[in-house]
């Protein structure tokens, strides 16, 4: 009870501030609602990006990953930092001299309006049909698990998880599709403050459960008798090899901090350039930690649980059962539901976004006042809202499912990347370029992934079948060896794309060079310590690998 106490008493805590403090932002006006005023400053800027980014498919994936690989994982936490660093040298200084309030309406002055229609429709998609109903269901699975809801409400499992759904769903979307991006960030930075409190603690009391009480001897303990766990670097069959790092993951990495619009918003909401920079510098530096949150449980799950469990994924809530007081219990589910809500809601402020400006300004009333635009926009996110809602208790195996994802991500990610890198980086590359380099990048991934690598996966696996060995094990080798890493593919896609948009440039170019206007509307002054900080940063990314090589 008291557990519960706690966690409907922190949850109503951020609620009340987030209201507090958006009370006197315009949520009428275009700025006010999708980008908060363009009032954000580094702190929030950088506890909302963090918030965004990690939610419960990341704390217990990865963490299920890390149980079973070790360190090597860590490089979807590390090399964001990097990623970080680029976004604020490169692509912030260029969104805000735009005044940008989404990545295609950059897309639009630079090619035309289809083209920008086709990237918003794109990530429509991506945010609809993948990651809405994936973070419901997966976030609806850990406080259901966590606070054993079925028992408690003497209902079944699946209804427990309706029930989950629902309660996240609708609490999301009163402050996504109510309180606009201020709400949402506010309300981020909060819950960023608990989830490092809490998300520390777990390493903490599970490294004192190894030492007898002591973090330094659950330390020596665990790298000692572990030593396999702690290579930065994987092998071929490790769910990231180490040379990918240099072939399609510093590709996604930039897509994903750098022009996926969920994550980009909260840095366009900057009061000013500078602000916007440090908040991303502060969030990288933070980042370079976030192994010690979403890598290291799995690693002392492994060594309390080796062997005990069915699956991967249940490493992190069993480590957390095992080590967590139990009267930490309510105030740790809260900061989780705070992680869960900010994801649900993060994504559903951007969908709110991009269909207000992008379509229903651009194609259905281009005469629409900013108040009607935002109106049309949150009568759409309702709708999306209870869609999600509905489609998300219907997901069998999120944790495969959301692996599975991440790859199939791809068929957006790259091409939107490519179109943007072209876009900024050459002044005379035509409309029809990006249109063909967004169809040719999806169209190629798709029967790249989807039809080439299961026929010669297959091929190999019917060879495999006399050797004895198990086939979970064949297929991991088989896929390290019959077909091309997915991070490879979208390193060769993303050099393929470039090239076809070059030759249509240098056959077909725009009659006018591209010149990029200063819109005036923040300063764009950059942080005279950003290139200092950024190549610090960078520096001590390296040195970790090295460390731990």
């Amino acid at each position: 009870m008291i557990g519960i106490i706690s966690f409907i008493g922190f949850t109503l805590l951020v609620a009340i501030i987030a209201y507090l403090s958006t009370r006197k932002t315009d949520e009428n006006s275009s700025d006010g609602y999708f980008l908060g005023g363009r009032s954000l400053t580094a702190g929030v800027i950088a506890g909302s990006l963090l918030l965004t980014n990690l939610s419960t498919e990341q704390i217990v994936g990865l963490n299920g990953s890390a149980y079973e690989s070790g360190l090597s994982v860590m490089v979807w936490e590390t090399l964001a930092a990097i990623a970080m660093v680029v976004t604020a040298m490169f692509l912030l200084p260029r969104y805000l001299k735009g005044g940008l309030t989404t990545v295609p309406q950059f897309l639009a002055r630079r090619f035309d309006v289809t083209t920008k229609t086709l990237t918003s429709v794109l990530f429509l998609t991506g945010y609809v049909v993948v990651l809405l109903p994936i973070i419901l269901y997966s976030g609806s699975l850990a406080i259901s698990g966590m606070f054993n809801i079925p028992e408690l409400l003497n209902v079944t499992h699946n209804q427990s998880i309706w029930i989950c759904v629902w309660g996240i769903g609708i609490v999301g979307s009163i402050y996504a599709v109510f309180g606009g991006l201020k709400a949402v960030a506010v309300s981020d930075t909060i819950n960023a403050i608990g989830l490092l409190i809490g998300g520390l603690l777990i390493p903490v009391f599970g490294l004192m459960a190894i030492g007898d009480g002591s973090i330094f001897e659950g330390i020596s303990t665990l790298t000692n008798q572990n030593p396999e766990k702690f290579k930065s670097m994987g092998g071929p069959t490790d769910p990231v090899p180490f040379y990918t790092i240099f072939t399609g993951m510093m590709l996604v990495q930039l897509f994903y901090w750098g022009t996926n619009q969920q994550i980009i918003q909260r840095a366009l909401a900057a009061k000013n350039l500078a602000e916007g920079q440090k908040g991303l510098l502060l969030a990288s530096f933070i980042k370079i930690l976030g192994p010690i949150i979403v890598v290291l449980p799995g690693i002392i799950a492994f060594h309390l649980f080796e062997g005990t469990l069915e699956n991967a994924d249940q490493a992190y809530p069993m480590l957390v059962n095992k080590v967590l007081p139990a009267s930490m219990l309510g105030f740790f589910a809260a900061v989780l539901f705070g992680a869960i809500l900010s994801s649900f809601n993060s994504v559903l402020n951007s969908s709110v976004t991009l269909f207000g400006i992008d379509v229903y300004k651009q194609h259905f009333n281009a005469d629409a006042s900013e108040r009607v635009v935002v109106k049309y926009g949150k009568i759409f996110g309702i709708i999306l809202a209870i869609s999600s809602m509905f489609v998300a208790p219907f997901i069998a195996n999120a944790g495969g499912l959301f692996a599975y994802l991440q790859e199939v991500n791809g068929i957006y990610s790259i091409p939107i990347l490519t179109i943007i890198v072209v876009g900024y980086l050459t002044k005379r590359v035509p409309a029809i370029a990006a249109k063909i380099g967004l169809i040719s990048g999806s169209v190629l991934y798709i029967v790249s992934q989807f039809f080439l690598q299961p026929f010669f996966i297959n091929k190999a696996m019917a060879k495999a079948e006399a050797s004895g060995i198990t086939e979970e094990a064949a297929l991991a080798l088989i896929k390290a060896k019959a077909y091309p890493h997915f991070l490879d593919i979208m390193a060769i896609l993303f050099a393929v794309n470039i090239v076809i948009m070059l030759a249509i440039g240098k056959l077909k170019p725009r009659p006018k060079a591209y010149v990029q206007e200063y819109t005036k509307q923040v300063d764009i002054t950059p942080w005279k310590h950003v290139k200092t900080i950024g190549v610090l940063i960078c520096l001590i990314v390296v040195a970790v690998y090295i460390y731990f090589s």
